[in-house]
C-alpha cells in the first residue's frame, strides 16, 4: 500500500537556524501514528512543514503521491489534511457552534456533519450557544477536534491533545479515535504521554534534535529503547 502522507529527507529552517535534518516519515491510509519527543525536538516544526505553515520544497512532502510541500495551508486543507492545533485556538468571539462550523469552509464533502460531531461529543450540544472561551479545557478540545473533522479530512493531525487536561478527560477524547477511524480517517498524534501514545497507535516515531531517533511498531518498542531515543544523542 502506498503512503497517504510521506516526508522525504525533509528539512526546515527558521531564518539561519535549521530545525529539521532530513526527516523521513510515512503513514499509510487507515493508520494511527504517534510522534513523540522532548520540547524542541522538532515535532511542531514537522507539523508546520506538512500543513504549509512553514515553507518546504514541493517534492519533500507528498500527499496521496502528489507533492504538496510548496502549497498554502488553505490549499492543503482542501486536499484533505486538517490539524487540531496545540492549545486548541478557538475564537472567543464566536459561539461553540460557530467555532465548529469554521471547519466546514474547506468545502469538502464527507461523513462529518454538525450532527455527527454532536453525536461523537454528547457534551457539546448543550453548550452550542456559549462563547468558545466559556467552556472547560476538555470541552474546548472537543470543539477543536470537531472543527477539524468538519473539514472532512482524509488525514487528521492532532498536536498535544492531552496537554493540561485531566486524565479522565484525555481518556474520553482518545476513546473517540476508533469511531473516527471507522470512517476511513488516518491519524497522526503528537503526544507527550509516551504510554498513551503507544496504546493508541499502530506505529511510533521519536524525534530528537530535529531528526528521527527511533521508529517502529508501537507495541514492539521497549521503554528502554524509547528512553534512549527520547533523551540520548542521535546516532
Amino acid at each position: 500500500m502506498s503512503p497517504l502522507l510521506e516526508a522525504r529527507a525533509l528539512t526546515a529552517f527558521y531564518g539561519d537556524f535549521q530545525a529539521l535534518f532530513g526527516i523521513d516519515f510515512a503513514i499509510e491510509p487507515g493508520e494511527a501514528v504517534a510522534i513523540i519527543g522532548a520540547n524542541g525536538a522538532g515535532k511542531s516544526t514537522f507539523l508546520k512543514s506538512v500543513t504549509g505553515l512553514l515553507p518546504a520544497s514541493a517534492e519533500r512532502v507528498l500527499f496521496d503521491g502528489r507533492p504538496i510541500g510548496a502549497l498554502a495551508p488553505a490549499e492543503i486543507v482542501k486536499r484533505g489534511i486538517a490539524m487540531v492545533p496545540e492549545g486548541r485556538r478557538l475564537f472567543p468571539s464566536l459561539s461553540v457552534e460557530e467555532n465548529l462550523l469554521m471547519g466546514s469552509h474547506s468545502g469538502r464533502s464527507g461523513p462529518w456533519t454538525l450532527r455527527r460531531i454532536y453525536d461523537l461529543f454528547p457534551a457539546l450540544p448543550s453548550l452550542r450557544t456559549l462563547p468558545g472561551n466559556a467552556i472547560s479545557g476538555g470541552q474546548q478540545q472537543m470543539v477543536a477536534i470537531g472543527r477539524a473533522l468538519l473539514a472532512n479530512p482524509r488525514l487528521l493531525i492532532c498536536d498535544e491533545l492531552s496537554l493540561g487536561l485531566a486524565p479522565l478527560v484525555v481518556a474520553g477524547i482518545y476513546a473517540s479515535f476508533p469511531v473516527m477511524m471507522r470512517e476511513g480517517l488516518t491519524l497522526i498524534v503528537v503526544e507527550q504521554d509516551v504510554a498513551l501514545a503507544q496504546r493508541s497507535t499502530n506505529r511510533l516515531y521519536c524525534f530528537q534534535e530535529g531528526r528521527v531517533s527511533l521508529h517502529g511498531r508501537s507495541t514492539e518498542l521497549t521503554r528502554a529503547a524509547i528512553s534512549k531515543a527520547y533523551f540520548g544523542a542521535v546516532p
